[in-house]
């Protein structure tokens, strides 16, 4: 590791001196208004955003769905719509978000140590209609990203101010009621507040109704301008339902319905407030940013995947549960300068976080508690420091090189069980490089390379798990605006990673595992042949399998081989707007030697909006258009039945939602 960290810096230098300045690469703006992916604007041809504008075109079943405007990501559900979503990318079952990090208005999502799954990402306290953009990056190429982000990171900005009030009412089929309003004003010279609050409920298809009630608030407090100012945000989020987990295939067989549920006392509530702030100060010469946050963060999991496997007299019911608090900041400094003759910019940053953590594992019969499997407190400090240069090589070529340095402490104290206790710390060095060639006919080529890495479960680490478990990258690709109105990126990419984490069906969790590899190509494509028609199409193939040698079969369970969108967007065609969206999850391994495989799924979904007048819109939405039988999720394992004599190894699954209508009357004021 560190012949590779000397070996980028030293080409860095040697690459600077080699040359002669260079003037500012030419940047080119396509002219649709949903990405800020021109050419010229990012560092990987897997790097870009997406405009709200995007957002308002296509419509999502649930909120953490926004993630499914990043090229190659798919999101489903496997029980409660108040529970993570799982998420889908390069070859990757993320279960709730190991591998992809992700935050909202600044605030991380990702939870270290969680009662449910490592790096557990629950958005559903998100408020689509409060989101400015979308920034995404995949690979560990970059050196501002830390913890769970080896696949993949997304930061989903919120708007400082709003148009205009607003309010709007969706109403749908099975009891789905949604409300939410906001609005911003100025109450002060220089100084702008923005409220807003959400309030839903849900029953969902499920034979036993999943009672979904939702509330959610945001007030921010900010002044400044874009260049420089500040802001402060207070958020509080409420959720409890009941949930209909995956069941399996022999049962739906016998004739349970498949929407049916095997334990009717599954389900949970969690809720989360934060108080957040930040300052930035952008001179054109060099930009500074701080921020920090708290975070207060509950959630109570009742689940039953195994039925009467261990507990025939009560069921295998158990319970996650999660309390905690989190304290963090993060700080960046990045200056223009000469490095030799040739222009560079170059930013240094760190970033902290601590987590005090309460959680918990307990068997549970109706969600009363009747043994206890491991009751822990927690305390687990992460620290990462990052320098990265960029530096304009020639008119064509420039490079990046950048190095990461990371350090984790955890500290668990067992409650249940004293042997369980435990220190532990470590650390990881991260080198990046990226070189960016052209533009030539409108057209750039990027060659990204990178380490990143996971952190482990703290229960595991303290006895014998790594801390961080390294990732490397290598990725190859070319963005292009040859074609007037066509915007393409093509990558080819590879990510070794030496420790999976792998979900566990009987424990609902993940856990360390075996390394793997996996490589892959994308395919992006955003067409605006007329200004009010834009065409999406992104396909994206990967080949994943364990790294070693085991009898049991290299193939990792659950990597989708094959996802794709297929997108077409109609957009202020007079008083009308309109989508259709094709959505392909592929077919993956449920089990190492690939004797078993998930079943592929297409599913459409359609969106038709007509302005009432300048200042209302009526909005009508059909998820699953042709009602096709297809799973959000799929898993091969043992479970027994309360009539079983024995186990059964058996696909269980999650079906996917019937056609569901959403009718939404949205009007400013």
């Amino acid at each position: 590791m560190k012949r590779s960290a000397a070996w980028t810096l030293m080409l860095a230098a040697t690459a600077a001196q080699a040359q002669t300045q260079a003037p500012e690469l030419e940047r080119v703006e396509i002219t649709a208004r949903h990405y800020d992916n021109a050419v010229g604007t990012s560092d990987a041809a897997s790097q870009g955003a997406v405009r709200a504008e995007l957002l308002k075109s296509r419509p999502a079943l649930r909120p953490g769905e926004v993630l499914e405007f990043v090229p190659g990501v798919i999101v489903t559900q496997h029980s409660g719509d108040g529970k993570a979503n799982q998420y889908f990318l390069r070859g990757f079952n993320l279960d709730h978000g190991t591998d992809f990090a992700t935050t909202v208005n600044g605030l991380p999502v990702n939870m270290p140590t969680h009662g449910h799954g490592q790096g557990y990402s629950d958005l559903n306290f998100l408020m689509p209609e409060l989101v400015d953009r979308i920034e995404y990056r995949k690979g560990p190429y970059f050196a501002r990203n830390g913890d769970f982000a080896a696949a993949g990171s997304a930061d989903i900005e919120y708007r400082r101010t709003l148009d205009a009030p607003f309010a709007a009412l969706t109403l749908g089929e099975r009891q789905y009621r949604r409300l939410v309003g906001g609005g911003s004003a100025g109450v002060g010279e220089g100084l702008q507040l923005l409220g807003a609050v959400e309030l839903m409920r849900n029953d969902g298809p499920w034979v036993v109704p999943e009672r979904l009630r939702k509330a959610n608030a945001l007030l921010t407090l900010s002044g400044g301008t874009r260049a420089e100012g500040w802001s402060g945000s207070l958020m509080a989020y409420d959720a409890k339902w009941d949930s209909t987990d995956q069941i399996p295939q022999r049962a739906m067989d016998a004739g349970l319905d498949r929407f049916g549920s095997l334990d009717p006392s599954d389900g949970g509530n969690s809720r989360r407030a934060s108080l957040s702030g930040e300052w930035h100060r952008d001179t054109g010469s060099g930009a500074s940013r701080f921020a920090a946050y708290a975070i207060d963060y509950r959630l109570k999991l009742f689940s039953n995947f195994t039925y009467a496997l261990e507990r025939p007299a009560t069921g295998d019911q158990f319970s996650q549960q999660d309390r905690r608090t989190i304290y963090g900041f993060s700080a960046s400094h990045a200056v223009d300068h000469m490095l030799g003759r040739f222009a560079a910019r170059s930013e240094v940053g760190v970033q902290l976080r601590h987590d005090r953590i309460r959680v918990g594992l307990f068997d549970t019969a109706a969600r009363e508690i009747v043994a206890t499997t491991r009751d822990d407190e927690v305390r687990q400090t992460q620290l990462g420091v990052y320098g990265q240069t960029t530096v304009a090589l020639t008119p064509w070529l420039r490079g990046i090189a950048g190095l990461r340095a990371d350090g984790a402490r955890f500290e668990v104290d067992g409650l249940s069980d004293a042997a369980n206790s435990g220190r532990a710390s470590d650390h990881l060095l991260s080198s990046k490089l990226s070189l960016v060639l052209g533009p030539w006919r409108r057209t750039e080529f990027f060659l990204n390379a990178g380490r990143g890495f996971h952190s482990n479960d703290a229960r595991g680490v303290v006895v014998d798990a790594p801390g961080l478990v390294a990732a490397r990258g290598l990725e190859v690709g070319a963005r292009s605006e040859w074609l007037p109105g066509l915007q393409s990126s093509l990558a080819l990419w590879k990510l070794d990673v030496d420790s999976e984490l792998v979900y566990v069906g009987d424990a609902g969790a993940t856990e360390p595992n075996r390394p793997s590899t996996r490589r892959g190509i994308e395919w992006n494509n955003r067409y605006l042949p007329l200004p009010w028609l834009l065409l999406d199409a992104d396909l994206a193939w990967t080949h994943a399998r364990f790294a070693d040698a085991d009898p049991a079969g290299r193939r990792i369970p659950n990597a989708v081989d094959k996802v794709a969108s297929l997108a077409v967007s109609v957009r202020e065609l007079g008083p009308w707007s309109a989508s259709l969206q094709w959505r392909y999850l592929g077919s993956g391994a449920l089990v190492e030697d690939n004797s078993v495989r998930s079943k592929s799924s297409l599913t459409t979904n359609l969106r038709i909006a007509r302005r009432l007048g300048a200042k209302a819109e009526l909005t009508l939405d059909v998820f699953n258009l042709f009602d096709r039988k297809v799973d959000d999720i799929q898993y091969f394992y043992e479970s027994q039945l309360p009539d079983e004599a024995a186990p059964v190894a058996d696909r269980h699954i999650h079906p996917a939602e019937p056609r569901t209508l959403r009718l939404t009357l949205r009007a400013d004021f």
